[in-house]
């Protein structure tokens, strides 16, 4: 997604369990990842490319290193290291298929709101049809306006160009893979936090 929403999703789901500094922190390690080093060649930072074996062993890393590191009573560092992992879980929903699955399994003519989106469902996770997009090196260029209406349609449909719901720009499914990024931040925050002892789970929010 945009940096923007990824700001708007990672406060939407934290802001009521974290201190302003905490969440600042969280903030900032989740959109570095689309810092320069972490585009090329990191598809595992981004669900990108089908590389859904490596991300979540990347988000398995980042959940460890947030728990490590809060046992070594160092809080930054959990905190960065769980902005890492809230952005490759927000982006699975911007850069798969996974929304496009979902809604074809509802009923015919349904159109459920957007607040009702399963991120979890797990028939769907573990689907052999769960894609996510290839970033091609043309793609690159279509981030010179100009270019842009020249280059899409010489990317091939399973392009990341093609497949993303970064922004609103990207479509109706867009609000759905929004409410689903902020529904899966929630998530991965009660799946660190419900085993911690009280002391822990007080410096990890810092409240």
């Amino acid at each position: 997604m945009l940096t923007a929403f990824h700001i708007e999703i990672t406060r939407l789901a934290l802001r009521e369990h974290f201190s302003s500094n905490a969440l600042e922190t969280i903030i900032a390690g989740n959109i570095h990842q689309d810092n320069l080093r972490g585009l090329i060649g990191h598809d595992e930072y981004h669900f990108d490319g089908n590389a859904f074996e490596r991300a979540n062993t990347y988000l398995e890393e980042q959940r460890a290193l947030t728990v490590s590191s809060l046992l070594a009573h160092a809080a930054p560092a959990a905190w960065s290291a769980f902005g890492r992992l809230t952005h490759a879980a927000q982006d699975f929903y911007a850069h798969s298929n996974y929304i496009a699955m979902w809604l074809a399994c509802q009923p015919v003519g349904a159109a459920p709101a957007a607040s009702e989106v399963e991120p979890m469902d797990p028939e769907l996770i573990t689907a052999g049809a769960l894609r996510s997009g290839k970033v091609y090196w043309l793609e690159a260029l279509t981030l010179i306006q100009p270019l842009r209406p020249l280059i899409m349609p010489l990317l091939p449909r399973d392009s990341h160009g093609w497949m993303n719901l970064d922004s609103p720009q990207r479509g109706h499914n867009f609000k759905y893979a929004f409410q689903a990024a902020v529904k899966r931040t929630t998530i991965e925050f009660e799946r660190i936090t419900r085993a911690l002892p009280q002391d822990l789970l007080a410096l990890f929010v810092d409240q």
